[in-house]
């Protein structure tokens, strides 16, 4: 009789091809998974150690392709949030931001640029990042060493490969020359053959540096863009990731298709709903699926629930936060924050006030009660009307303002409100399950490892499979086969990690065990654990048996071992020789 390393036994298989589930046991050694047992009987084999998922699903671990772990990695071990949520490969550096190449005296510029788009404070940054580099490949040289608790994959940003060869001019917006486009291409084929898997860039207004100025991509021109592309073409791999606010999406989408074209690398462009064009997102779908049934290699990125911003007193907003009176008592720790928040005469002053601010986006969100939720427990991200502030506020007769600081005030000051920002124009999540049902999107824009005072979406991946496959009650469901497929092969094999993804012989040992009728994920809160005991968000969720990474387990019961077999991936992966069908290489 054989031994293997480790042997899962008796669960529920969900293998991510989409095929239909079916009870096998799974055998391990090393890193790879080495056979799959015979349909509904026991491998004759033994384990050094055996798991029983007996009632379980046993699944490929999950692969988060839009992630903003680039200073994280550099200082920590856990890819937390992600890693709570089964997730055992987060693909970093989209957006166009990151941290190399990177001249030394342009250090502060790029932790000012991250500070802004992803809301990871300076001192946070500044303290913890070690710029040990200078190019792309001296960064994944350094990175390469480090042991984490799940796999890493780097993409090249184009903020700071702008800035990195036209300094002020890139970081003005100024227009690239030949040169400095050569130069960018260069450096581009580079970091793809150095190991990068990807290159990203932004075209959106939202994503500012902490200083309000525009992200240095903002205006790239599409010969810029083509230019970087075939740096990646010269290579023979990579992808391309993209975000903008696609003010014009047909025209917008129109570019994009070209930079494929011309480059023939896969493109994938974060979608969503936007409050001021409801229905843009239909728009731009429409032109990708065409892409798509073109022969083109291009995917929208599709979150599983809103992009909510969640609004606290020990958060980076609140709908106090440009009131004069909070003003003086924001730098307070929380609990001298309650001190006057619970003063009759302060609380009056500061409910009597207008915001004061310059940001006119921040005060109309700040006071936009009708659309501020609460959680609610068990949480609820597709949330009734009866659930915003405005409406509770006018069944208990008081003003909005009031009922909202009386929600900050509970749980001694912890309390959070929630603002579906993205995805919940209309007050439902049926547009997002039309993103999610096309075959010409993927899950993603989890920005786990970003937005540390304000986002808590790190946890999507759970809220993919709870929601979608169990507990959704406005509208339909989705099989629970197809979102699997959605969140492992379909994404791994998008980035070229063809190598997991599947639960078959050969491929990477990363797998879930997830007690599904029991998923839960619980409500977000804070903790002060960065560098410069810098705050964020942190959410967990119980059900995840086992998560399994390199055939380590690194989460038992929701809690970390302390293994760390997660490492640095070098670019892409090829899939097994004697597993790849036609089916696995057509995805």
């Amino acid at each position: 009789m054989s031994t293997h390393d480790l042997i899962i036994r008796n669960g529920t298989l969900i293998d991510g091809t989409g095929a239909p589930k079916f009870c096998a046991d799974i055998a391990i050694d090393g890193a790879h998974i080495s056979r799959i047992g015979p349909v509904g009987e026991h491998l004759e084999a033994t384990g050094r150690e055996e798991i029983d998922a007996t009632g379980k699903i046993v699944t490929p671990g999950f692969v988060d392709i839009h992630t903003h772990y680039d200073g994280q990695v550099s200082w920590g071990v856990a890819l937390d949030p992600s890693s709570l949520h089964g997730v055992t490969t987060a693909v970093m550096g989209n957006c166009g931001v990151g941290f190399a190449p990177c001249h030394t005296h342009d250090h502060n510029r790029l932790i000012r640029l991250m500070e802004g788009v992803e809301d990871i404070p300076f001192p946070v940054l500044s303290e913890g990042l070690p710029w040990a580099w200078e190019s792309f490949a001296d960064y994944l040289d350094f990175l390469t060493p480090r042991h984490f608790d799940i796999d890493i994959a780097a993409q090249l940003p184009h903020a700071a490969l702008r800035v990195y060869v036209m300094g002020d001019r890139g970081a003005n917006r100024d227009d690239a020359t030949e040169d400095d486009i050569a130069q960018m291409q260069q450096l581009a084929r580079e970091a793809m053959e150095a190991g990068a898997l990807g290159f990203s860039t932004s075209r959106t207004l939202n994503h500012r540096t902490a200083d309000g100025d525009p992200t240095p991509t903002l205006t790239a021109s599409e010969n810029e863009l083509i230019g970087i592309a075939m740096g990646l073409k010269q290579a023979g791999k990579g992808v391309l990731q993209f975000v903008s606010d696609f003010d014009n999406p047909e025209k917008e989408a129109q570019m994009l298709r070209r930079i494929v074209e011309a480059s023939g690398r896969p493109m994938s462009i974060s979608l969503a709903q936007a409050d001021v064009a409801p229905n843009g997102w239909r728009q731009l779908l429409d032109q990708i699926e065409q892409a798509k049934a073109d022969g083109l290699p291009m995917r929208a990125q599709v979150g599983p629930r809103p992009v909510g911003v969640l609004l606290g007193l020990e958060l980076t907003l609140n709908p106090f936060s440009a009131h004069p009176s909070f003003a003086e008592i924001a730098h307070l720790p929380r609990a001298d924050k309650l001190v006057h928040l619970r003063d009759p005469d302060f609380r009056a002053k500061l409910l009597a006030e207008t915001p004061d601010g310059d940001n006119p986006v921040v005060v109309v969100l700040l006071r936009n009660f009708g659309k501020m939720f609460t959680l609610g427990d068990p949480l609820d991200y597709e949330p009734t009307p009866d659930r915003t502030v405005e409406a509770m506020a006018a069944a208990r007769g008081v003003s909005d303002a009031e009922i909202a600081l009386d929600l900050m005030l509970e749980n001694d000051g912890q309390g959070m409100l929630y603002f579906p920002f993205l995805n919940y124009a209309q007050g439902t999540l049926d547009p997002c399950l039309e993103m999610l049902k096309s075959d010409a999107t993927l899950p993603g824009l989890s920005d786990g490892g970003a937005h540390v005072g304000m986002i808590c979406d790190g946890s999507f991946p759970t809220t993919l499979i709870t929601h979608w496959t169990r507990d959704r009650t406005r509208g339909a469901q989705l099989p629970l086969e197809f979102v699997i497929h959605k969140q492992t092969m379909a994404t791994a094999h998008w980035v070229g990690l063809a190598d997991r993804g599947v639960l078959a012989a050969g491929y990477r040992a990363d797998i879930n065990i997830i007690d599904h009728d029991n998923l839960t994920l619980h409500a977000p809160t804070v903790t002060y654990d960065l560098p410069s005991e810098g705050r964020r968000l942190m959410q967990h969720a119980s059900g995840y048996v086992a998560t399994i990474v390199a055939g380590q387990v690194i989460m038992r019961d929701g809690e970390p071992t302390g293994a760390r077999p997660g490492r640095l991936v070098r670019g892409a992966q090829a899939a097994p020789e004697n597993v790849l069908s036609s089916e696995l290489a057509a995805e």
